[in-house]
């Protein structure tokens, strides 16, 4: 697999206007000094969209669950009174136990989780995933091509839990088991004043790329009818 390769297929099919993904991946030292911060750690990850790779660890990390669904820490004896009683996200501390043991994490691999933008990294070498912030339209296309060649019903899953949680914790499991489910994310209202209005999130977990990567040109985001009116949508200019 390519990197120039994939990003000039991904602005054919999507236009320029379409934010590039992220990867994400553990390594042993950092890509970049970044420094801690309070609450989601996607308050950073508008650096790395900008282009400064952003890595995150046990230390910078300023949320517990944050540090939980990364690998980083175990889950705070709090966090599932908190989810349930103060956050209002599930009916009882019991529902949040049992979500998270089915989430089955594992302790982080290494020191750090670094997250770059496609066009700043040098290989898909030790990816995790690539995270997309997409709009409905781009989502729409994202789908297509998941579906493209699955049949499986849960070809694109929309789990419950935070947005760490469903960006990295089910890419990572997914992964580790060599899965081809995708992910769309970011509906935790925690997390939802760190991105656009009119954005969600998409995750290819590593295991399922590899296939993905080789079928994107084959799918309807190339030469159809349908997405060229989509595609109009997304970059206003390239309509014809």
């Amino acid at each position: 697999m390519d990197i120039a390769t994939f990003i000039t297929n991904y602005r054919e099919a999507f236009g320029a206007q379409a934010p590039l993904p992220l990867l994400f991946a553990y390594s042993d030292t950092p890509l970049a000094t970044t420094a801690k911060v309070g609450g989601c750690f996607f308050k950073q990850l508008d650096t790395a969209r900008r282009g400064t790779p952003v890595s995150l660890n046990a230390d910078n990390i300023g949320c517990g669950g944050g540090r939980f669904y990364t690998g980083f820490s175990p889950m705070g004896e709090h966090i599932p009174t908190f989810v349930s009683l103060k956050e209002r996200y599930k009916q009882t501390p019991d529902m949040v136990l049992d979500y998270t043991r089915q989430l089955s994490i594992q302790a982080a691999p290494k020191a750090y989780l670094n997250f770059v933008r496609i066009d700043q990294a040098e290989s898909f070498d030790g990816m995790e995933g690539l995270f997309f912030y997409a709009t409905p339209d781009i989502l729409s296309g994202l789908c297509a091509w998941a579906f493209y060649d699955c049949n499986e019903p849960d070809a694109v899953c929309t789990p419950f839990g935070s947005g760490c949680g469903t960006t990295i914790a089910t890419a990572v499991r997914e992964n580790r088991r060599q899965g081809y489910r995708t992910f769309i994310g970011l509906f935790d209202p925690s997390v939802r004043p760190y991105v656009e209005a009119d954005e969600l999130g998409f995750v290819i977990p590593a295991s399922r790329f590899r296939t993905m990567y080789e079928t994107m040109r084959s799918t309807c985001l190339f030469g159809t009818n349908a997405w060229s009116k989509v595609k109009a949508r997304i970059e206003p200019d390239t309509a014809q």
